[in-house]
């Protein structure tokens, strides 16, 4: 079997990968045995005398570091699908506003667009939660049956109350990621080749029927890449929660390592916590392209 140049080249870059992760690794693990710190994920098991504004599940100052990094997972995990759902929805929403033919909707959602992708997260963020939370003193709304109130507290919708950390955090990541989603949508759908639409209108159908049943399912194949791409930017961006408050894990894994002194346990630990949330988002959407591309070859 002959061996081309280029293969060569693959496997001499491999093997200097190698070496130079397993060079980093003696050094650091030299390192930390002269430091007297060592490398050693025993701490874990002590408790993190430290309290948590939220936590899903039971959780006390006494309970361990572990115990502590979970419920800072779960918060994260929380805020992250809630985020994707409403991000999915707003993002729908706008990208379809911008090729409709309704021309204040194509204006706003331009504007919408234009605004949002153009402010920091990090600035959108301190918005939410200083300015559109904070801010108010009492309960700005307040309809009939008590359903939807919005105070300096946070949210409380039907009985579920949601803390001004996780509101602000919510909006934020959902508001700033619709946008991108919505280029995305937009994007998708006018790949689609424009004598689809004259086909369907042909068949008498109107242009909400035959966009969701003719043109969209057309377009997901190309929709799907951008949108995983912008759910795995929510994911990473969610670590921003700790510039208002919010007990994610990012938060708690920083106060952690201020404790214990530990930052290599403590990034590896959040590094493989994302990268498991990442392969989760990216080998999901994969099977759902899957999905839509063997049905629309049968």
């Amino acid at each position: 079997m002959k061996i081309s140049y280029k293969e060569i080249i693959q496997a001499l870059f491999a093997l200097f990968l190698i070496i130079l992760i397993c060079v980093l690794i003696n050094n650091i693990s030299i390192n930390l045995t002269r430091t007297g710190i060592g490398f050693s994920f025993n701490w874990l098991f002590r408790p993190a005398s430290f309290a948590l504004a939220e936590h899903p599940l039971p959780y006390s100052p006494s309970d361990s570091y572990a115990w502590a990094l979970f419920m800072g997972w779960l918060n994260s995990l929380k805020v992250i699908i809630y985020s994707l759902l409403l991000a999915t929805v707003i993002g729908v929403f706008i990208g379809l506003s911008r090729i409709g033919k309704n021309e204040l909707l194509r204006v706003v959602s331009a504007g919408y667009i234009t605004i949002i992708r153009q402010t920091p997260l990090l600035l959108q963020l301190m918005f939410w939660y200083f300015v559109a939370f904070l801010s108010l003193k009492e309960t700005v709304l307040k309809p009939i049956g008590n359903l939807l109130s919005i105070s300096n507290q946070g949210i409380n919708f039907l009985g579920i109350t949601l803390s001004a950390e996780f509101s602000s955090l919510l909006l934020g990541l959902s508001v700033f990621t619709s946008a991108y989603i919505a280029e995305v949508v937009r994007g998708g759908i006018n790949s689609v080749d424009k004598g689809q639409w004259e086909s369907f209108r042909s068949l008498g159908l109107n242009d909400f029927t035959g966009l969701y049943t003719i043109i969209i399912p057309q377009a997901l194949p190309a929709i799907l890449p951008g949108l995983t791409s912008q759910y795995l930017n929510l994911a990473k961006n969610s670590t921003l929660a700790i510039a208002v408050g919010y007990s994610d894990i990012y938060a708690i894994n920083d106060t952690i390592i201020n404790q214990t002194g530990r930052p290599i346990e403590g990034f590896i630990i959040l590094l493989l916590s994302f990268l498991f949330l990442n392969l989760f988002i990216s080998n999901g959407m994969e099977i759902i392209n899957t999905m839509i591309t063997s049905s629309k070859n049968n």
